[in-house]
């Protein structure tokens, strides 16, 4: 994966370390807020870096999440038809409950969530390694 991935989702997760927990829950609602849209863009970058590796240019990469959908089923339906479901669920949670709308502070809700993005990260990563070649 490029580095932009990775330094995303570390950034991601080194802000959740700094917030201060109480009873198993964070405190302050705006950093998970941050860690969550940055864990989000971290799997919007993965996705962009396989569709790049299958052959789009720059210009065709996905500007919409409508537009994500659409590439995933076209170019990654064939591979893994999991990567669909999954994209769905860190949509709704890292984007949508968490950074949208602040409603994760659980902290073992947050840190699952990191995971679930972490492992859709190096799912693609080794799509892109096994099935780089453009098509």
């Amino acid at each position: 994966m490029p580095k932009d991935v990775l330094r995303y989702l570390r950034n991601a997760k080194e802000l959740i370390k700094t917030i201060p927990i109480e009873d198993n829950t964070y405190t302050d609602v705006k950093p998970v807020r941050e860690a969550m849209g940055a864990a989000y863009l971290a799997a919007l970058e993965a996705i962009n870096s396989y569709l790049l590796a299958r052959g789009l240019t720059k210009k065709e990469l996905p500007k919409s999440v409508e537009a994500y959908r659409a590439a995933l089923q076209k170019h990654a339906a064939i591979h893994n038809g999991k990567l669909m479901r999954e994209f769905e669920k860190l949509y709704d949670l890292l984007h949508i409950a968490g950074y949208y709308r602040g409603l994760l502070y659980d902290v073992r809700v947050v840190k699952e969530a990191l995971k679930a993005a972490e492992d859709f990260i190096e799912k693609l990563g080794r799509l892109v390694k096994v099935g780089g070649e453009r098509g």
